[in-house]
This record gives structure tokens, C-alpha cells and sequence, in this order.
């Protein structure tokens, strides 16, 4: 999490988070691809500041962009978190379908504890989730730190986020390494995806990593590894860079 301008981290970080992500991951998303007919986020109309989000309270979606940008800060390589649009994208995708958990399976047994490889076994939809997990850091924040953990300064919650990481703090009924892996897996897909799904705003995360977007002549690249590719991306909608 590294802020450092002329450091080359961040770079390095999401390039190789992206290594065995499929192309069709980085236009549509892991959380996208399980839209459905009908409960799709809505396309994004606004951007950055004047976009007002539709499931999130003023106190989450005060945390939602006080974490974010801490997960990706901006630097020379590229915008934040934040500047990309990644809140609107997280909020965009908690009333659809991924938000709702509509194609999962949400039948008991449930069991928190399990390890990680087998996948998410906790009773809450991606929107319930976030919603408890955000009060109870809060909570937290404000019994050890007088404060929400978006008032605290931002080496503070590095040091926050790098606990939860770890699993150092006692959330009630949340998992802290599993709410802080989900943020940061939403936060990279928000980062990458489309700029119809609210994040990745003008694109300048595919620029940063020189991802050709939805080009449909990428192929004759593919075969030439460390060649800078020379034009810039194209969105599914069409938009240029």
C-alpha cells in the first residue's frame, strides 16, 4: 500500500494481482460477470464527486473511500482508488445481483471458520456483509481510537487495514481477514473494470498497465511479449482513450 510517487510498487502490485486473470475478467469482473437480466448495476452516469450512492449510508460510504484510497493511493503511475471510481463501482454492484448474492448458494451449513480454499461460507450477501462489517470496524475504530476510521489519519488506517489483513482484530459476526480480502478483491475489480460499471474512470487504469480494453484487433499483439503496445484502450461501450 505504498504511496511513495516514484515508486514503482503499485504498479508492480496490480500487475502481478492480474497475472491469472483472464482479459474478459478485466472488462466485466468477477462481481459483473454474475449480473443478470434485470438486477445489472445500472451503467454509470456520474462520476467522482457528484455521484451519490444509492445503497450505502454517509457513514459507509464515508469508510468505503477512507479504505479504498489507502488500498490503491495515487502516485505518478496512476489515480487512486477513489479518483478511479471504485466507491461508485461497489455501490453500483450491491443492488445487483453479485450485491444480493442471487447466483450463489446461501443454504446452511454455514461455517465461518473454514479455511479460504473453499470459498465464502458465511451467511451474509455481499451487501449485508459490508453493511456489518463497516459498523463493526467503525465500532471498533471508535473504542480504541475515539473515532470512525475515516476521520483517522491515514497512517493510522494503514496500520488498521494492515490488522484486519492479519486478522489481529475481533470484529462481532464478521471475519476481519475475510471482510479485508473481499474490499481488496472489489476494490482491484473496480479498479479494472469497465468504465460502464462506474470505476475505472477515463480508463487510466488499462493506460497505467497498457491493457487494450475491448479492442477487437488485440490478437496480433499477444504473440510479442515486452512490446509496448502502442495504441490505447476502447471501452465496451465504444469511448476512446
Amino acid at each position: 500500500m505504498s504511496s511513495k510517487p516514484n515508486s514503482p510498487s503499485r504498479r508492480d502490485f496490480l500487475r502481478q494481482s492480474l497475472v491469472a486473470v483472464p482479459a474478459v475478467s478485466l472488462l466485466g469482473t468477477s462481481a459483473i460477470a454474475q449480473t443478470q437480466s434485470g438486477t445489472a448495476a445500472a451503467p454509470a452516469a456520474a462520476s467522482g464527486a457528484s455521484y451519490t450512492p444509492r445503497y450505502f449510508t454517509a457513514p459507509e460510504w464515508e469508510f468505503l473511500q477512507a479504505a479504498v484510497e489507502r488500498l490503491i493511493p495515487p502516485n505518478d503511475d496512476g489515480p487512486s482508488a477513489v479518483e478511479a471510481g471504485v466507491p461508485e463501482f461497489l455501490d453500483r454492484q450491491m443492488d445487483a445481483a453479485y450485491g444480493h448474492g442471487s447466483l450463489w448458494y446461501m443454504q446452511g451449513p454455514f461455517v465461518p471458520d473454514a479455511p479460504a480454499t473453499l470459498g465464502y461460507q458465511l451467511r451474509y450477501t455481499p451487501r449485508e456483509f459490508y453493511r456489518k462489517g463497516i459498523a463493526a470496524i467503525d465500532d471498533w475504530c471508535k473504542k480504541q481510537h475515539n473515532n470512525a476510521f475515516a476521520a483517522l489519519p491515514p497512517d493510522q488506517r494503514d496500520a488498521i487495514l494492515h490488522q484486519l489483513e492479519k486478522g489481529e482484530i475481533k470484529l462481532d459476526d464478521v471475519p476481519a481477514t475475510t471482510f479485508f480480502s473481499q474490499l481488496l478483491t472489489n476494490t482491484k475489480e473496480g479498479y479494472f473494470a469497465d468504465p460502464m460499471y462506474g470505476g475505472n474512470k477515463q480508463m487510466a487504469a488499462w493506460k497505467m498497465i497498457g491493457f487494450p480494453g475491448a479492442r477487437a484487433d488485440f490478437a496480433d499483439w499477444v504473440e510479442q511479449p515486452g512490446k509496448v503496445y502502442p495504441f490505447g484502450p476502447v471501452s465496451i461501450e465504444g469511448a476512446k482513450s
